[in-house]
């Protein structure tokens, strides 16, 4: 099944959501029942919904999550090996499609931000000259808790908002106590298709292994990395907690 992307005609766009059924702090959350659909569902639902893509892919570990996906009328695809992250896992997709560019959508993240998406995309129309590898999203830190804690991934970025480090740690150092140029990085990926090619081949790096960070290993092998502010944090289900609010979210809005 293909979607019409009325949004960026120029360019073809298609969104591969990774989903891995293991989650440590939540085990099996993307079959999970969120009102009425799965966790995974409403995120493929939502992603189809938006518009802005000519082609939406699960790939999944889980023969579960793979018929759910197929069931209900959508397009999914099983890894055949092992990865220690969700673009390893894309990626191990990317040569059997036809696309421009790759949105790595989070599987657990079922509200998708479409302006957010739809900036990350512009970034690429704007970009005759090809210099940008890959685009992300980063949004201002308000407050001294969130940049202190290692679960919120900082971002440092140039002139020209392109990515010079990611971490876990407070960055950029404050001697000031002063946050207001401090950003927390959203991880939602958009690709073009040969970067994505490119990281299928890559082997992790010290600095991804230190921090847990797979961006690292983007920026180790001289990857460029456009980021885009926005003032919209994504609503990520990682705990039990998380998807009560989500359905309270789905109820208040939704009806």
């Amino acid at each position: 099944m293909k979607y019409k992307n009325s949004s960026f005609p120029q360019i073809k766009v298609t969104a591969l959501i990774p989903a891995r059924y293991d989650s440590q702090r939540f085990p099996g959350k993307l079959m999970k029942d969120l009102a009425g659909q799965t966790v995974i569902l409403r995120t493929y639902r939502a992603a189809v919904q938006s518009g802005l893509f000519n082609e939406v892919y699960v790939i999944t570990d889980s023969q579960l999550i793979y018929e759910e996906i197929i069931n209900n009328g959508g397009q999914a695809f099983i890894s055949t090996k092992k990865h220690e992250t969700g673009t390893d896992r894309i990626a191990e997709f990317a040569g059997n499609i036809e696309a421009d560019i790759v949105i790595n959508i989070q599987g657990d993240e079922p509200f998708i931000h479409q302006k957010s998406l739809r900036d990350l995309i512009q970034v690429f129309e704007a970009d005759t000259e090809k210099k940008i590898d890959l685009a992300s999203l980063m949004i201002r830190l308000q407050n001294k808790e969130d940049f202190l804690n290692p679960n919120h991934v900082k971002v440092v970025v140039d002139n020209n908002d392109f990515a010079l480090y990611f971490s876990r740690a407070p960055i950029p150092y404050s001697r000031d106590k002063v946050f207001e140029t401090a950003y927390k990085h959203i991880g939602v990926y958009a690709f073009r298709k040969p970067a994505l090619e490119r990281i299928a081949q890559m082997p992790q790096t010290d600095l991804e292994q230190i921090e847990k960070l797979e961006n690292l290993r983007f920026l180790q092998n001289g990857l460029r990395i456009k980021m885009v502010e926005t003032d919209k944090l994504n609503f990520g289900i990682d705990t039990e907690e998380d998807l009560r609010e989500a359905e309270l979210y789905l109820k208040n809005n939704l009806g």
